[in-house]
């Protein structure tokens, strides 16, 4: 079970951002760096550092404007549930079918990146203190998703909570705008 809670943490991260869990799992694996996580390990280290560290950075800038917000989220909701299966098999303990692990946490990863677009648009922008916590509370995630697994499986499954509500708010306001 906490290696399931753990799961959705990480995939809860690669939700909120793609490049930052992704440059965390590698700085906590030290001198490994991304050896044990799938499909990155076959790509150079140095590549990724660099790589990884450009999009965290325009991740974390870009954001803060409008114009920016969009960028991202046309990324991110193309490759978040690819980045969150990887994060999801990175984290595993082998308990589950690898795929089972990957299906669930892309599918996660989506929901939210999903439901930060809605409310995107909904809002027409998201306020900066959303943008602030949406990037802090992706690094808790990732940290907690190694270091205190059921504590970052608690808060996802609490933003899954958040995302369903939001989809019943959103079908009301619908109704009612029709």
């Amino acid at each position: 079970m906490i290696s399931i809670l753990a799961i959705l943490s990480a995939a809860a991260a690669a939700g909120l951002r793609i490049g930052t869990p992704l440059l965390i799992i590698g700085l906590l694996h030290g001198s490994n760096l991304w050896s044990e996580v799938p499909v990155l390990s076959s790509i150079s280290p140095q590549i990724l550092v660099c790589f990884l560290t450009s999009w965290s950075l325009f991740e974390l800038l870009a954001s803060k404007q409008r114009t920016g917000q969009r960028i991202i989220q046309q990324v991110q909701l193309f490759l978040s549930p690819i980045v969150g299966a990887i994060m999801g098999l990175t984290v595993s303990t082998n308990a589950v079918p690898h795929w089972l692990i990957a299906l669930v946490a892309g599918l996660l990863a989506l929901v939210l990146q999903l439901v930060l677009v809605g409310w995107f648009f909904r809002l027409r922008g998201l306020p900066l203190w959303v943008v602030f916590l949406q990037d802090s509370l992706c690094i808790t995630l990732v940290i907690l998703a190694f270091g205190a697994p059921l504590s970052g499986g608690l808060i996802a499954l609490i933003l899954l909570l958040l995302a369903i509500r939001s989809a019943k708010y959103w079908h009301n306001w619908y109704w009612r705008k029709a």
